[in-house]
């Protein structure tokens, strides 16, 4: 397998707006390549997949580099910062 960075799972921000929940990752059958599977969190709430790679590379945008998705919240970070009665 390949050695690349796994997301953690959490909320992510895309770099166009729209916001992500990391499900968790996966692996291509055939090929062995890690695969992030995440949901949007608008419309009609969808199951995507992304390479990894491709998932936590930095994309140029008017020059600047940046995260094409940015983690928002770990997940279980509302629970420890907003605990349930």
């Amino acid at each position: 397998m390949e050695n690349t960075v796994q997301p953690a799972v959490g909320i992510y921000r895309h770099y166009k707006g729209q916001r992500y929940r990391v499900l968790g990752t996966a692996h291509h059958s055939e090929t062995m390549e890690s695969l992030v599977v995440y949901q949007a969190l608008y419309g009609e709430h969808g199951l995507w997949v992304r390479p990894a790679s491709m998932f936590c590379e930095t994309i140029e945008l008017d020059g600047e580099p940046i995260a094409r998705f940015a983690l928002e919240r770990p997940e279980g970070e509302a629970a420890r910062n907003h605990p349930q009665p």
